[in-house]
């Protein structure tokens, strides 16, 4: 029997016979191999937590017979990472980055938009949507009439995530009224209609988003080049070659002069770091040449 399941430190009230430090360990494996998340022992109670309710659901009884069945089963397993996955987020959360959006950024969508070239974002671990929306209404400004201008033009968001709950309430664009109190009121005022203490994106924004499922660690059926890319506080869950291996292929995918934004806890390294370099707390442009 493994130490940890033999230990009187064993979560409180759960029976081995239930869910076991060895189930435990196994959910681990599993869940590193289909989305890179690092679970260490200290995430057994929230493995538990999480799981359960699919356990009980799967009518497996056992969590050994739930990982039998994630073995066998693409869509149970899928359910089982989107369970365990974090969907914490919030408007304008790291507001220097928005700062340099607007600042930097921003004027050279409009440049490029004018001059009928094709402009491509991607927010990359989109979660429920509002890092997404805050950037579309950072880069679509605060006058209406000019953003309506940008939409029309060739300005295209892909926003993806591996949750498919996540993506759902994206989609649906309408969010407690108070939760977007970050955002700057010209740009609320601008993009956003409230009613009954809830605020819904303008059909003009969502006209140029796309929400996609997309596990970071597959395939990506992307064509071209993106002019920036968005994946703030999800590298945080996955180990380092798992992290090296995600910039390069960011790196592959950026225009040059691209930029990537990254969490505040995260950094650019391995093989591609010489590719980008830091302008800005979180802020890497891809290289020229």
């Amino acid at each position: 029997m493994n130490a940890l399941s033999a230990s009187t430190d064993w979560i409180p009230g759960v029976s081995p016979d239930i869910y076991s430090a060895d189930d435990f360990a196994e959910i681990a494996k599993i869940i590193y191999g289909a989305a890179g998340i690092v679970l260490p022992k200290g995430k057994a109670m929230l493995v538990y937590s999480r799981l359960a309710p699919l356990v009980r659901a799967s009518a497996s009884v056992t969590f050994s017979k739930y990982i039998e069945l994630m073995c066998t089963d693409g869509a149970e397993l899928n359910k089982a990472v989107a369970a365990l996955t974090t969907n914490h987020t919030f408007f304008y959360r790291e507001a220097h980055h928005f700062d340099h959006l607007r600042n930097e950024i921003r004027p050279r969508v409009i440049e490029k938009l004018r001059n009928r070239q094709p402009v491509r974002l991607w927010s990359a671990g989109c979660s429920s949507g509002e890092e997404t929306w805050s950037i579309v209404m950072t880069l679509l400004g605060p006058d209406r009439s000019a953003g309506i201008d940008m939409t029309r033009a060739d300005l295209r968001v892909l926003a993806t995530d591996i949750a498919p709950h996540a993506i759902d309430r994206a989609q649906a664009a309408t969010y407690p009224a108070k939760d977007l109190k970050p955002v700057p009121e010209d740009l609320r005022r601008a993009w956003t209609t409230e009613k009954d203490d809830q605020a819904v994106m303008s059909d003009a924004m969502r006209s140029i988003v796309r929400f996609r499922l997309l596990n970071l660690l597959d395939d990506w059926p992307i064509r071209g080049k993106f002019d920036f890319i968005f994946c703030r506080n999800v590298m945080i869950y996955f180990d380092n070659p798992t992290k090296e291996r995600l910039v390069k292929r960011f790196c592959d995918v950026l225009s040059p002069n691209g930029f990537l934004y990254i969490g505040h806890s995260e950094r650019v390294t391995g093989p591609a770091a010489n590719d980008f370099h830091l302008v800005g707390p979180t802020i890497y442009r891809r290289r020229a040449a």
